[in-house]
Formats: C-alpha cells, sequence, structure tokens
C-alpha cells in the first residue's frame, strides 16, 4: 500500500482501481447472496431454526427483549446483533453513516428489526449532546432494554455520557463503562497508573511531554540495552503503525527520529518498554465487576486473522486471572467490554506451552474498553446472550461469594468460553494481501519471488476453504455484499474526490488510516 510522501497519482490510481475490482466480483458476490437465501429457504441453518423453536409455543418461559447494539456496521457489532437474534431477541441496530449515504453494511443485516442513523460526535460539546440525546431518544422510541455499546474508538468518551443518561432516566441497562472510567481505561498513560495501582505487572512506561523529556529517558536507558516503543496516549493514524525501537544506533539518528513527533503537554506520549515476544490479545464481557465471557488469542499490530487460544492453556488462564483481578477492583459499577494487548517474554511463552500449570508472566501495553474484533469468535456460542442477559437479573442474583473476587485461587465463577471456535479472516483483505499485492510486486521484478507467491496464493485458497469469513453467514449473506460493493467502494470514490491520502484499511472495523 502506499504513504504519506506517495504522490496523489499514485493515491488516486489505488482507489480507482479498487473500486474496479469491486465491480469485477459484483456478479459472483451477488450470484452467492441469491445461492444463499435459496439455501437457507430449503434448508434452514442452526440459527433460523434456534430462532423458530424459542420463540414457538413450545417455549413457554421466554422471554423477548428488546436489544440497542451499536457500530452493526462492524464485524464485532453485527456478530454480537446475530447472537441475540437467534435466541430469539428483538435487535435494533445503530450506526454512523456519512451524509445521506446508506452505507452501513449493518443496515440490511437479516438479524436486525429496525435500523438507525447516528449522528457522528466530533468532540465539540455540541455534537457530543446530539449524539447522546439521539441514542436516549431511540431507547425512548424501540422501549430498548439493553444498549450493547459496540461502537468504536471516537465515540469513546461519548459512549459514556450516553450510558449515564440513559441508566439516569430510563430503565434500560448498558453494556458500557461511564465516563470516568472509559476515559481512565481508554488513555494509555491512565491506564498503565491504574493498573499498576490495583498491584497488577505493567512493563516499564514513562509519560513525556516535551521532546527533550523523550530523548532524556531514551539517554539514560541506552547504557542498560533498553529498548522503547513510543505511543501517542490518544488516537492519531499516521503514528499508530510505528513500532521503531528507540534509541537507534546513534544519538543524533534518535533525535531526527523524536523530532518528528510533536510532544507538549497538551499532546503527551509515552515511551514504554520493548517486551521481546509474543503479543496476545483478549476480549471480555465484565457485568458488576465479574467476568462472564473470555477469550484471548495471538495478536498482531493490524489483526486480522483470529484464532483463539485453548482456554485450559496456561496462557489464556493467566490472561484470564489478569482480567478477572482487574474487572474486581472495579466494583459492582464495573461493567462493559474490555480487551487488553499483552507482550509476554519469549522464555515465558516457551514455557508456558510446556507447561499447562504456568503462572505467566504477563505485560499489559494497552486497554480497550470497548468490544473487540475477537467476539466473533463466539459466533456458534449461543450461552453468550445469557451472559449478556445476566445483566438485567437482579443485583442479589449474581454471586455473593464473599471470596468472588479472589481469583488467583480459582474462586472467582468461570466465564463463557467460545465453543469449538472457528478460525476467522476477511476475505477482502486477504485477496489483496495475500493474491493481489504479491503478484504485482512480482510483475514489477521488485518484490517476492514466485514461490513466496504461490505460498501466499495457497494460504489464501486455505483461508477460503477451512476458514470463516467474519461478515459472512449464509443465513444472513447480503452486509458481506454490502460490504464489498457499497461501503468500501464509497470510500474509496470519496478518497478520490476528496484527495485523501490513506496507507490502509482494516475491513472488519470499516477502519480507514489516513496519512
Amino acid at each position: 500500500m502506499l504513504e504519506a510522501d506517495s504522490s496523489l497519482l499514485a493515491h488516486a490510481a489505488q482507489d480507482i482501481a479498487l473500486i474496479l475490482l469491486s465491480l469485477a466480483f459484483l456478479p459472483l458476490d451477488s450470484f452467492i447472496v441469491c445461492f444463499s437465501y435459496v439455501l437457507t429457504y430449503f434448508y434452514p441453518l442452526q440459527a433460523i431454526e434456534h430462532r423458530r423453536h424459542v420463540r414457538s409455543t413450545s417455549t413457554p418461559y421466554f422471554e423477548a427483549r428488546t436489544i440497542l447494539v451499536t457500530g452493526v456496521g462492524m464485524t464485532k457489532g453485527l456478530a454480537i446483533a446475530r447472537l441475540f437474534y437467534a435466541a430469539g431477541h428483538h435487535v435494533v441496530g445503530a450506526d454512523f453513516e456519512p451524509m445521506a449515504l446508506p452505507t452501513s453494511a449493518g443496515r440490511v443485516s437479516r438479524s436486525l428489526r429496525s435500523f438507525h442513523k447516528l449522528s457522528k460526535p466530533d468532540g465539540s460539546r455540541e455534537k457530543s449532546a446530539r449524539y447522546t440525546q439521539d441514542l436516549l431518544n431511540l431507547v425512548r422510541q424501540e422501549k430498548v432494554d439493553m444498549w450493547v455499546s459496540c461502537s468504536g474508538v471516537a465515540s469513546a468518551i461519548e459512549d459514556g455520557m450516553a450510558k449515564e443518561m440513559i441508566e439516569l432516566v430510563t430503565g434500560c441497562k448498558c453494556v458500557q463503562y461511564d465516563v470516568a472510567t472509559t476515559k481512565k481505561l481508554h488513555e494509555k498513560h491512565s491506564f498503565m497508573d491504574h493498573t499498576k495501582s490495583i498491584g497488577l505487572p505493567i512493563p516499564e512506561t514513562h509519560t513525556v511531554t516535551s521532546r527533550a523529556a523523550a530523548l532524556q529517558v531514551l539517554d539514560d536507558a541506552s547504557g542498560m540495552r533498553k529498548q522503547y516503543v513510543m505511543k501517542y496516549i490518544g488516537t492519531d493514524d499516521a503514528v499508530r503503525g510505528d513500532m521503531t525501537l528507540l534509541p537507534l544506533s546513534t544519538p543524533a539518528q534518535t533525535k531526527a527520529h523524536i523530532s518528528r513527533f510533536q510532544i507538549s503537554e497538551e499532546r503527551p506520549w509515552i515511551l514504554q518498554q520493548y517486551i521481546q515476544g509474543p503479543e496476545y490479545c483478549t476480549h471480555s464481557l465484565v457485568v458488576r465487576g465479574e467476568v462472564k465471557a473470555f477469550v484471548a488469542c495471538p495478536s498482531s499490530e493490524l489483526l486480522m486473522h483470529y484464532e483463539a487460544l485453548p482456554s485450559e492453556s496456561a496462557l489464556s488462564m493467566s490472561m484470564l486471572r489478569f482480567t478477572q483481578e482487574f474487572a474486581a477492583a472495579g466494583g459492582r459499577a464495573f461493567t462493559g467490554h474490555l480487551s487488553f494487548d499483552f507482550l509476554v517474554e519469549l522464555g515465558e511463552a516457551e514455557r508456558a506451552r510446556r507447561d499447562p500449570n504456568t503462572n505467566v508472566r504477563l505485560y499489559p501495553i494497552e486497554c480497550n474498553p470497548r468490544a473487540h474484533t475477537a467476539v466473533c469468535l463466539f459466533n456458534d456460542t449461543p450461552e453468550m446472550v445469557d451472559a449478556y442477559l445476566s445483566l438485567l437479573e437482579p443485583k442479589h442474583a449474581l454471586s455473593k461469594s464473599p471470596n468472588r473476587s479472589l481469583t488467583p485461587n480459582g474462586l472467582a465463577p468461570p466465564p463463557v468460553y467460545p465453543q469449538a471456535p472457528q478460525k476467522y479472516y476477511w476475505i477482502g483483505h486477504d485477496f489483496i494481501e495475500l493474491v493481489v499485492t504479491p503478484t504485482l510486486l512480482l510483475l514489477s521484478l521488485e518484490g517476492p519471488g514466485i514461490f513466496e507467491v504461490l505460498e501466499g496464493l495457497a494460504t489464501f485458497f486455505e483461508h477460503v476453504a477451512w476458514w470463516h469469513d467474519g461478515m459472512f453467514e449464509f443465513w444472513d449473506p447480503l452486509p458481506a455484499w454490502w460490504l464489498y460493493h457499497v461501503y468500501w467502494p464509497t470510500q474509496f470514490l470519496m478518497a478520490l474526490l476528496f484527495r485523501r491520502k490513506w496507507s490502509r484499511v482494516n475491513v472488519s472495523t470499516c477502519k480507514m488510516f489516513m496519512c
């Protein structure tokens, strides 16, 4: 893919090529959608059959709830909406859409009773208030019992504001943290401070508010052979992918690298110790300080392949214990999605693979107080719905054990794990990454050799044959079609018309990284 210093012409050519690629696959994908509808008409799949069963008169004690899921244009929101639909509940979807364009893939999902467009906050008080009012009006209009927030990073704080207002003036329960908790966990430096304060381990972390302060930390570390990664505490697509290990080989190079960043009291950064070893991520559902559902999987900087770690593995159990202790420290008001990124030293990871009883030392490097795309690993786990609905139970119905939070001794109630989870990929990402890009580089004589290209092709066809696409379901095929033939072509067209440069896209979260 292209970078910021690539010409506008090259970026325009890239946008046009991707739009034409979408058009080229339109007939095939349209046939697949039609075939899917015909197939499920004659052979209803498990999700449809389960919904029919629980809503029939043969299930007299079933009570259908109205569930609002925001962020249904992304894989994570759609996955949760589909789970509630299959369990027999009424699902209302909502998401952001640009201008008057109906681009959200979730709006066409079979799982939704209705779809609503939300006004996107931009950080201003006026837009934040409008977003909160939109959600409140929607909860009242649809008589929502529970709001499951799956919105993205751009509305993290506003979702906290909406949660406080909705629970204050309605009976709706929200799977979302309040403003103070969201802000504390969302910002890297405050997350590190909080984690350390509750007695959990963290990598060495320094908050810096000037280039001089950053250079001083790196100068002190040069004699100790420590390395650091520099991260902006907020969200900035232009620097998000910069994982340069510091200090560089000479002080002059280090200074030149640091000078590229805007560092100030208003724009603080952190220097975080680099841990050499594999990276993992988790997704969990926390209800009143109790981890109700949990999964861990290998991670990467741009995670587009998901494979769950065995729940009984030492790595998974260690990450669960960390999450349980973290959630318990939040108390009974601590309800929402919680995901962590962990680094594990190479030797520790090897020891954990050999000994399933190892208590692995983890280094949390980031916390996301919102749903993670790894929730798609629960697609075949109907118990996940019961975990959410536990929020609607009376408070005294939850565990009253005084030892509930003593997780190191294994006294916390076990969470829901994915049942025989499949491996997940996104066909649009893999086709470009494993087929188109290597082939173009081969033809240009600048990239991989023929064997690397063939290896990429083999991996792509393995994923198509044996893995599961994150957006596509035979009983609900239209969102995947909409994603590749409406949403992304619209994004590329807008980038072309407004002369925007982007470096990469995340198909699962519908995010375009500008440069």
